[in-house]
């Protein structure tokens, strides 16, 4: 078994942001999906592919399931850990039934994925949001996997926002776990305006992180469960920028006061990763928002993914060998509870 990498400086580089089909997923969604209308189908040479409305993910290749491969493309990268989470077309479009079966399914591979690979695979846990009690029973389960150091939720549960009531006591139940929440977009809002040029992908996604910040901030989650720790990908998405909006609407409209705070002061109460195609967008995650809030990620593997995310931040010009240090690997063991702590 291969499980070590040799890394610059001694550094171990965990990307936070690195997708996963475990095979026994697949074959569990392939035996069900279509029964759904999702479309699921793998593309001779060229890894899995899925339909599910307007949102067509992949095929994504192989290195998307096979592990060996994936270690091989670390290697490459000079990346020591992935933190594996699921992405389209999650499991919210599934009956309880079937969706806890799928939530169980993922867990369980993300578990076996590092106990194959301990020093190099890590697991955020998928959850079915869409049934509490059972997301619930689920949460408790898949904290005690070995390697499963944080959970996963799209930016919206079907038609529910992220402040729906419903998922309040997911919340409460997470919190005393005491792991981090990680967001990722699903079916992005707008898509019938998005459709052209790729925008879905370019402009949804960090749509939906902005919305789901701001439901989370006005529907008052963030308030009510203080110890919460929450990650946006893509470097937060249009929140970082937008925020200032948000502030302004809090500042002048007696009916967005209902906070504790207005929306600047919860800046900090997420965490960001590097997906944001620019020095510039990590210059502004540290000046506004503070370097320790800063973690490396990829999209391992879609095709708008870093090739190289360590290189990404190693090659910055504007941060010291520590704020890099931090970046690429010291925050995101803080976050994740390695080294004995949460």
């Amino acid at each position: 078994m291969h499980d070590h990498a040799g890394h610059e400086h001694g550094h171990s580089p965990i990307d936070i942001h690195a997708h996963f089909y475990p095979k026994a997923f697949l074959d569990l969604v392939g035996d069900n999906a279509a029964a759904y209308g999702i479309e699921w189908k793998m593309v001779e040479g060229r890894g899995p592919q899925f339909r599910n409305g307007h949102v067509v993910t992949g095929p994504v290749g192989r290195k998307f399931v096979d592990l060996s491969a994936r270690i091989e493309a670390m290697d490459a990268q000079g990346v020591a850990v992935h933190a594996l989470s699921l992405s389209q077309p999650m499991i919210y479009w599934a009956k309880p039934d079937l969706a806890q079966a799928l939530a169980e399914s993922f867990n369980d591979s993300i578990a076996d994925a590092h106990e194959q690979y301990p020093t190099r695979m890590l697991g955020l846990a998928t959850l079915p949001m869409h049934c509490p009690e059972l997301a619930i029973r689920e949460a408790r389960r898949a904290a005690r996997l070995p390697g499963v150091r944080g959970f996963y939720m799209s930016t919206h549960v079907n038609d529910m926002e992220v402040s729906d009531p419903s998922l309040f006591p997911i919340y409460a139940c997470l919190e005393e776990i005491g792991l981090p929440l990680f967001l990722h977009p699903v079916q992005v809002i707008g898509h019938d305006r998005l459709s052209a040029h790729y925008l879905t992908n370019l402009l949804g996604n960090p749509f939906e992180s902005a919305i789901a910040a701001a439901h989370f901030i006005f529907g008052g989650v963030l308030d009510q469960f203080p110890a919460l720790r929450v990650v946006l990908p893509h470097s937060g998405g249009a929140f970082p920028w937008l925020v200032w909006r948000l502030q302004r609407g809090y500042v002048v409209r007696e009916d967005l006061k209902k906070i504790k705070h207005g929306p600047e002061a919860y800046l900090r109460r997420f965490w960001y990763d590097t997906v944001g195609y620019s020095d510039h967008v990590i210059d502004y995650l540290k000046t506004v928002i503070g370097i320790d809030r800063i973690m490396m990620g990829s999209d391992y593997c879609f095709p708008i993914a870093y090739e190289q995310p360590v290189k990404i931040v190693t090659d910055h010009p504007r941060l010291s060998p520590l704020e890099k240090q931090a970046i690429v690997e010291t925050n995101a063991r803080l976050l994740l509870g390695l080294d004995g702590g949460q």
